[in-house]
């Protein structure tokens, strides 16, 4: 260990500024087999850890628990590890090329299940060999066709129980989030084919419909809009079942003088969920929203509540809805059940909260005025979209103008 650790120290403290392409992919290219040998050496040492009971010398239960508090492992990590240490034993092929670094720990996390209990007996009863299953699905990791590897896993497994009785997909979903200091997160989630393909539907959806010439988005961050999106339809549509008695809505906390305060004030206001945001995002958020007075004594104790109020009543969204028809940033169509009702000048500001005031904002684009972007209408009735640089953003026939 201390020699490996030197090597580490070694190859950390190079100076790889002066090198060029080539010279870094050849570094690059042993990295990544030693990345490997490294996993399938951690996943070996934890299975001989579970077997030995080694996690109770430190008060844990499971090898799981002990990866996850002292590896600082998800816990879907660190069950990945510990399922492919126990079938590592039944599978010679995709053991050794772990070992030699041909195989990275998601592929044999990936291969894995074809050595479960019930698999392997199922094979035993038909008279498959796992050894040649077990050398077949290392040839597909290995090989051109290497992310076809889930598909040839999958098929595998089915083809052991064809008339078996069809599991229960929705038992498999699972959905985790992390939150983070700023507010941002991070997910995962597991979905049968069925329920993957619900959501690529809806995703797709609202991607297609929503495709601007000049849109610059990475198809990752158009998907990411896209289910912001889905879940703000569903917040506004007012169906959702009710949170104890309340309908589920984004909730903000702040002090009155972070909100009329112009300034960007950072860490002002804090979210129903607990993330901390600046009173800049907070007045974006109460452009069209509700607003409840809580008057707080000095001990925190609240001394007094108001009322609701809307800052857009029904009334005024349909006469703008009927205006706008959708979306007035300049070559968005986005519909109007996808749209706040924007203050031209924010009612903290003064400006009134009139159809001459207002304009339809989807999500995204309503976030692009609250950072520089202007949207105006002029008086002939045409909305008008600028750039925060000064300069005016003009498609289709309106480029001749």
């Amino acid at each position: 260990m201390g020699e490996l650790q030197s090597a580490i120290d070694a190859l950390a403290a190079e100076d790889l500024t002066s090198l060029p392409g080539p010279a870094l992919l050849e570094r690059l290219g042993p990295l990544l087999v030693l990345q490997n040998r490294i996993a399938a050496e951690v996943t070996r040492t934890v299975r001989r850890c579970e077997l030995t009971g080694a996690a109770e010398h430190d008060g844990k239960k499971t090898m799981a628990s002990l990866l996850r508090g002292h590896g600082h492992l998800t816990a879907g990590e660190a069950g990945r590890v510990v399922r492919s240490g126990r079938a590592l034993e039944h599978l010679p092929a995709t053991a050794a090329a772990f070992a030699d670094g041909t195989l990275t720990a998601s592929q044999v996390a990936t291969i894995a299940p074809i050595a479960d209990d019930d698999k392997r007996a199922a094979a035993d009863e038909q008279n498959v060999d796992l050894g040649v299953i077990d050398q077949a699905v290392v040839a597909v990791a290995q090989g051109e066709a290497h992310a076809q590897l889930p598909q040839v896993v999958h098929h595998y497994r089915e083809a052991l129980d064809p008339d078996g009785v069809e599991p229960d997909p929705t038992e498999g979903r699972r959905l985790s989030v992390t939150r983070h200091a700023d507010g941002s997160g991070t997910g995962r989630f597991d979905l049968d084919a069925v329920g993957l393909e619900k959501v690529l539907a809806g995703i797709e959806a609202i991607v297609q419909a929503s495709r601007l010439k000049g849109d610059d988005r990475t198809r990752a961050q158009q998907q990411a809009d896209a289910l912001v999106q889905l879940c703000d339809n569903q917040l506004a549509s007012g169906v959702l079942p009710t949170l104890r008695t309340v309908k589920p809505h984004v909730v903000l906390n702040i002090d009155s003088d972070d909100l009329i305060d112009p300034a960007t004030n950072p860490g002002a206001a804090r979210t129903g969920f607990g993330a901390q945001l600046s009173a800049a995002r907070a007045r974006w958020l109460a452009c069209d929203g509700s607003i409840s007075r809580i008057v707080m004594g000095p001990d925190g104790v609240p001394l007094d509540l108001g009322r609701d109020h809307r800052v857009v009543t029904p009334g005024l969204r349909k006469a703008v809805e009927q205006r706008d028809r959708h979306c007035v940033f300049t070559g968005c169509d986005a519909p109007t059940h996808w749209c706040d009702v924007h203050h031209l000048i924010h009612w903290i500001n003064g400006g009134e909260t009139s159809l001459a005031n207002s304009g339809l904002l989807c999500e995204r684009h309503h976030t692009k005025v609250h950072h520089g972007f202007r949207v105006e209408r002029d008086p002939g009735g045409r909305w008008r979209t600028w750039r925060p640089d000064g300069t005016e953003i003009l498609i289709g026939p309106l480029l001749q103008v």
